[in-house]
């Protein structure tokens, strides 16, 4: 197995939110001030959701957590958050020297993409909803392309019984997106990604490509299964696939991913890669906040042998 659970998990559980709240899972993740910084999808007893924070000196334990919410939706000047804010995955934009943080705004018409940035993560400015419902799971690139920000996401078709894949979108600004385009489709059929897939964590440059880890979902008798794949994109031009795995290389297993508030859920939204390790934050079972590393040229070992699909 690729990716190994850290014993400790969970490693953040609703208990350990100082606030009562129903779960806490889906981060993203960053290094802040030499420290790992995770954003944290907080959901209240109402069944809305907010971001709080979490800061370690290590990525595993000791976290100190926020004792209050560091971004709450405003479904007064920003309709689209009216049924809450979720699912954080953080970029930093060495250009910008920003953090830039796209996450999905719940509206009263569906979920879209919104964006927001932070120098500090105490003060956040938004950029407000810059794809339209029916849409989530997106995630920036670090770098321009030809001079434009490019972003993964996954809009749902309209059409019945059509799958929803990933797709990546261009920009100058941030707040202008188009130049649309498919790039990696959901598979048909018995595969473990048939039918809707979204890009997990934000794209990691290594030597080999743009790293991606998404999501897959296949719905069997007894419910939907969310498991992990990985996928390399070219790194000169992010909308050709160089490499897919075929198998998923993470999937739910243990009880606290198998059974929560949604079952069989492994949902990684961050991850950090320190001294050659990638450590991946992902909610179990949507649930709680839990851990898993894997060598990176170990992944990239992985992912270069297998066959193109």
């Amino acid at each position: 197995m690729l990716f190994k659970r850290h014993e400790q998990n969970p490693i953040i559980k609703p208990s350990d939110i100082p606030y009562p709240v129903n779960s806490v899972f889906n981060a993203g993740a960053t290094f802040f001030k030499e420290k790992v910084l995770l954003l944290m999808r907080v959901e209240d007893k109402r069944g809305l959701s907010h971001f709080g924070l979490a800061i370690s000196d290590n990525g595993v334990d000791g976290w100190e957590v926020k004792e209050t919410p560091v971004l709450l939706p405003d479904p007064v000047k920003y309709p689209e958050e009216e049924w809450g804010i979720e699912d954080p995955r953080i970029t930093f934009i060495p250009e910008l020297e920003l953090w830039v943080i796209a996450y999905t705004a719940y509206s009263r018409r569906g979920p879209l993409v919104s964006l927001a940035t932070t120098s500090d993560f105490r003060e956040f400015s938004r950029i407000r909803c810059v794809l339209p419902p029916e849409n989530k799971n997106a995630a920036l690139f670090p770098e321009r392309f030809q001079g434009r920000f490019a972003m993964l996401h996954r809009p749902v078709p309209a059409m019945t019984g059509a799958s929803a894949s990933i797709w990546i979108s261009f920009s100058p600004d941030l707040k202008h997106w188009g130049d649309h385009q498919l790039v990696i489709p959901a598979r048909e059929g018995g595969w473990w990604d048939a039918g809707r897939i979204g890009c997990a964590t934000p794209p990691l440059k290594t030597h080999e490509g743009w790293l991606i880890l998404y999501h897959g979902v296949k719905n069997t008798a007894s419910g939907p299964i969310y498991r992990l794949g990985l996928a390399l994109l070219d790194l000169s031009n992010p909308t050709r696939v160089v490499k897919r795995s075929e198998e998923w290389i993470f999937g739910p297993e243990e009880s606290y991913e198998i059974s929560g508030d949604v079952d069989k859920v492994v949902f990684p939204c961050g991850w950090v890669v320190q001294g050659g390790d990638i450590k991946l934050y992902y909610g179990g079972g949507d649930k709680c906040l839990a851990l898993a590393q894997a060598s990176l040229p170990d992944v990239l070992s992985y992912l270069t042998e297998s066959r193109k699909c």
